[in-house]
């Protein structure tokens, strides 16, 4: 039985939901709410700088989610997760940001696949990639159902921008 006629999409946007408030509210003490979920088969451009985190599942489900965090919140975020100060974090240095969002979406990645293997599509993630810049673009996966997701937490704008293959 194929993702696609097992789950209808609201089983799954809801599994994104889910991961994310679960995630932000445990590791960071944020509510986070969904104000916008669109579905999209073109180019997601953000010119603000960003980091953005990224992690993959493979197996009876394919797919990546892309996490997209404003540059001053992602240095929030990783002093409230480290336990640091914005100074401490500003003097750490990028990496240290890059690990939190790392982890961050390996974690938030990781409650969406733990959702769609309890409903019977086993499936391992991979390592996370994370990337920082202005104006970058996130393509399509050729093949792939694209939803994005507008979240807001502490005025901040974050996007989740799953890509999942549903076969017919």
């Amino acid at each position: 039985m194929s993702l696609a006629s097992a789950l209808p999409v609201s089983t799954i946007d809801d599994a994104v939901i889910k991961a994310m408030e679960h995630v932000f509210r445990t590791m960071v003490g944020h509510q986070i709410k969904l104000v916008q979920k669109i579905e999209d088969h073109g180019m997601l451009v953000v010119n603000d700088p960003q980091f953005i985190g990224s992690v993959g599942f493979v197996g009876s489900a394919n797919g990546l989610i892309y996490l997209r965090f404003p540059e001053p919140y992602a240095f929030l975020v990783t002093s409230r997760v480290l336990g640091m100060s914005l100074a401490e974090v500003d003097m750490s240095g990028p990496e240290v940001v890059k690990d939190a969002i790392g982890e961050l979406t390996n974690m938030t990645v990781g409650g969406f696949k733990n959702q769609i293997c309890d409903l019977g599509f086993p499936c391992k993630l991979t390592l996370p990639t994370i990337v920082r810049g202005n104006n970058i673009a996130v393509a399509a996966v050729k093949s792939a159902t694209r939803h994005i997701f507008h979240f807001e937490t502490e005025g901040q704008r974050i996007i989740a921008d799953l890509q999942v293959k549903l076969e017919a």
